[in-house]
């Protein structure tokens, strides 16, 4: 079945010339630029949609996009798809043409949460030779780039590593370890993802936080690890790389600031 898409010109909201059944279906149907993707809750409201858009500007600007965007027609051309779609909970795309930034391009589907026993059992992530070209630029280029990473069977996500070993983001979300009782992430070379910035507020009550990466040496000393995502929240994450994490289970640490985050989303919702 196709889900909700449209774009939205200066004149109004059009329907797009094409289907789609999903937003990863929809993706080599729009045309190259910057994007933001994200998802609601209780079924029209939206957590940090102004920072998901403040960063579409900033991406823009990074990529010499020139942007401004329209946030009241936007909000109610996404609202408008959204009650279209008729989905309990929805996941939208905005992508921002290079060529014509005045029109957006918006996909809805269904959101469908991370399965509870991936966080009860945690999840599998390998390793990954690519590299973005603009990090803290969110492009459409790199949802293609990102299909060339070849995952091992009953891996759930790539991980990006520097060319001196470092474990830098994943391909679609930020990534995390605890080492010495001390969180840390890559500061430099990565997205700026929203999930990672409401993390990272957080983290300080619940343990001291670093701002530098793991080496892929230091992986048999990890205690635990995650990663997080607008869509995903927190995601313990058990092996890397065959490298067990630990016990081989979701960390007390990762638990508790899991908890925490759905917490703070669940107070910080906004209407669309």
């Amino acid at each position: 079945m196709s889900i909700p898409i449209g774009i939205l010109t200066p004149d109004g909201l059009r329907a797009a010339d094409y289907s789609a059944e999903s937003l990863a279906a929809a993706a080599p149907f729009e045309p190259e630029g910057v994007y933001t993707v994200t998802r609601t809750f209780n079924r029209d409201h939206v957590l940090m949609l102004d920072e998901h858009l403040d960063r579409l500007e900033e991406s823009a600007q990074l990529e010499g996009i020139p942007l401004r965007l329209d946030r009241v027609a936007l909000r109610a051309a996404l609202r408008a798809l959204i009650e279209r779609g008729g989905y309990a909970e929805s996941r939208f795309r905005i992508t921002v043409p290079r060529s014509q930034p005045d029109h957006l391009y918006l996909s809805v589907e269904p959101f469908t949460p991370i399965p509870p026993e991936l966080i009860q059992q945690g999840v599998r992530v390998a390793t990954v030779p690519l590299a973005r070209h603009n990090p803290a630029a969110k492009t459409t280029a790199w949802i293609t780039a990102r299909q060339a990473a070849a995952l091992p069977q009953g891996t759930y996500e790539g991980v990006l590593v520097s060319s001196e070993g470092f474990l830098l983001e994943g391909t679609s979300s930020n990534f995390y370890a605890v080492l010495d009782g001390v969180l840390r992430t890559a500061d430099e070379g990565v997205l700026n993802g929203i999930a990672r910035r409401a993390l990272l507020a957080l983290a300080p009550n619940y343990l001291p936080v670093r701002l530098a990466p793991v080496h892929k040496s230091e992986l048999w000393a990890v205690d635990e690890a995650f990663l997080t995502s607008a869509s995903r929240g927190v995601v313990p994450i058990i092996m890397v790389d065959g490298q067990i994490i630990a016990n081989g289970k979701p960390g007390v640490q990762t638990m508790w600031l899991r908890e925490a985050y759905e917490e703070w989303a669940q107070a910080h919702l906004t209407s669309l």
